[in-house]
């Protein structure tokens, strides 16, 4: 690796093969990038997985599996409301534990960064600072429950569920109280502690 003009950054020099080096000019005429920003970008991805022969893992080893947002998305909308819940916050504290590994845990942009690059949702942040995540990411309970975890390093009330809000008056106020809704888009969640102003 050798020094570029700019101190801040470094030039690598690498051999491929022929048939990788003409699959990388068909994806950046596809994409309609430079052959060095399609390679700048799954390099970028190195920060939160590791790429290895046979298998994609996480940066605390643990196995992954590549599988269609849409599909995904079914699998957790079919669940129920408690399930949603439960797989929000798991699905947030990993989020957590890459960031924690990169020494950024108190950093929530860097998090943010992480669910874009990850494919959960795009990151969209309007002038107030607030994040706006698409209602295409999962449904409702699921994604509160990623977030609460996510901006506030805790776990969503279990008890949240529709079922239970719907006879308890205390508890439905509570509730509201948490998730103040943000009304931003039709096309996606927000809610008062969703800012970045609280990083």
């Amino acid at each position: 690796m050798s020094r570029g003009t700019n101190s801040d950054s470094s030039v690598l020099t690498i051999r491929i093969d022929k048939e990788l080096s003409e699959h990388i000019e068909k994806m950046k005429s596809r994409l309609g990038v430079s052959k060095a920003d399609l390679i700048r970008n799954f390099l970028e991805l190195s920060k939160y997985i590791i790429k290895q022969k046979n298998s994609l893992k996480s940066l605390n080893d643990r196995d992954f599996i590549i599988v269609k947002r849409s599909f995904l998305r079914k699998l957790i909308a079919s669940s129920n409301e408690l399930d949603q819940i439960l797989l929000g916050d798991k699905l947030a504290r990993f989020v957590i534990d890459i960031a924690r590994i990169s020494g950024k845990v108190d950093d929530l942009n860097y998090k943010i960064d992480i669910c874009d690059n990850l494919g959960f949702f795009p990151k969209f942040i309007d002038e107030d600072n607030y994040v706006l995540v698409t209602k295409k990411f999962g449904p409702k309970k699921f994604v509160e429950a990623f977030l609460f975890r996510l901006f506030n390093g805790k776990e969503m009330d279990n008890n949240y569920i529709e079922e239970n809000l719907k006879g308890n008056k205390s508890l439905k106020q509570k509730y509201k109280n948490e998730f103040t809704i943000v009304q931003r888009s039709e096309s996606h969640f927000s809610y008062e502690f969703t800012t970045l102003n609280q990083s």
